[in-house]
């Protein structure tokens, strides 16, 4: 599948993010933006990351969080991503495959819906687990994305 865009979902993300992340992921970052692939961090993947570093005071980490959005990019939650994400979370249910509980907010539905707006690109989300997300839009484990 060729590939223009690859969103980051919170599992890689939060992997990038680390003020010293392993060479594993620094290279498959760096071998993707080198190529020419837009890297984008979605934004419930911003928050699942950024709840996490601030409930935990990693103001290293929460610093290269902020830099990666300026760096990388970022795609904004819109009311157009939420009508979708309500969709999808509506078409699990009809065919008996929820991805959350009823009362839970769903970040993969959010996650999807985002993925699945973006317009005018190929678009994957780089994921540490695809379960739930290639029932709605393409995605692959963060390791299998290559230029």
């Amino acid at each position: 599948m060729i590939t223009d865009v690859v969103l980051l979902d919170s599992g890689p993300l939060g992997l990038i993010s680390h003020p010293r992340p392993a060479t594993d992921i620094a290279v498959w970052l760096a071998g993707l933006l080198g190529s020419g692939i837009k890297v984008v961090i979605a934004e419930i993947a911003d928050y699942e990351v950024r709840r996490e570093l601030l409930r935990a005071r990693k103001t290293k980490g929460l610093k290269r969080l902020d830099e990666l959005r300026i760096t990388l990019g970022f795609t904004p939650i819109t009311s157009t991503v939420m009508i979708r994400a309500a969709e999808f979370w509506a078409e699990a249910r009809h065919k008996g495959r929820p991805t959350s509980g009823d009362d839970s907010l769903d970040a993969d539905v959010i996650l999807a819906a985002q993925a699945a707006t973006m317009t005018g690109a190929r678009v994957v989300v780089a994921s540490s687990n695809l379960k739930h997300l290639t029932r709605f839009v393409p995605a692959k484990r963060w390791h299998e994305i290559s230029p």
